[in-house]
C-alpha cells in the first residue's frame, strides 16, 4: 500500500553536540529535535533526531534522520520508526535512503514494514509517502 501526505516543521531546535575528542572536518556537524505534523493519508506527529554535515552557504552535505511517528496510516492507527538520508550538491538530492524500522509498529500498525520518501517542492511544499505492507 502507498500512503501520501504532507508535512510541516512544527519544531527545530539545534542540540549542542561536541564529540570528546573532537574530529575536525571540512564540514560543520550539527544535531537538532524536530517535531513534525502530517496531513492527508499519512496523519499525526513525529518526534525526528536530525544530524548533518552541512554547508549552509553552498547547500553542500549530508543528513541522516531517525523519526518516531503515532497517528495513522490510511487510518490504522499506531506508532512506528523511520529512518531517511539524502546528500545535497546545492541544487540536488543523491543517494536517498528510507525504511521503516523492523518490529518498531504498535497498535493497528504492529508488523509494518516498507520504505518511503519525501521531497519538498519548490514551492516549500514538504511531501512524504510509505509504501508500506502490514504483517
Amino acid at each position: 500500500m502507498r500512503a501520501d501526505g504532507t508535512f510541516t516543521v512544527k519544531a527545530f531546535v539545534p542540540t549542542e553536540v561536541t564529540p570528546d575528542p573532537a574530529v575536525p572536518t571540512g564540514l560543520p556537524v550539527g544535531v537538532a529535535r524536530m517535531e513534525k505534523h502530517f496531513e492527508g493519508e499519512i496523519t499525526g506527529r513525529a518526534a525526528t533526531l536530525f544530524t548533518a554535515a552541512f554547508d549552509q552557504t553552498t547547500g553542500v552535505g549530508t543528513y541522516v534522520a531517525m523519526e518516531s511517528f503515532e497517528g495513522s496510516l490510511h487510518g490504522h492507527e499506531g506508532a512506528f520508526n523511520f529512518a531517511h538520508s539524502a546528500t545535497t550538491t546545492g541544487s540536488d538530492r543523491a543517494a536517498r535512503f528510507f525504511v521503516i524500522v523492523p518490529s518498531s509498529g504498535t497498535g493497528d500498525l504492529t508488523g509494518i514494514s516498507g520504505t518511503g520518501g519525501l521531497e519538498i517542492e519548490t514551492d516549500g511544499t514538504h511531501r512524504i509517502w510509505f509504501d508500506y505492507a502490514l504483517d
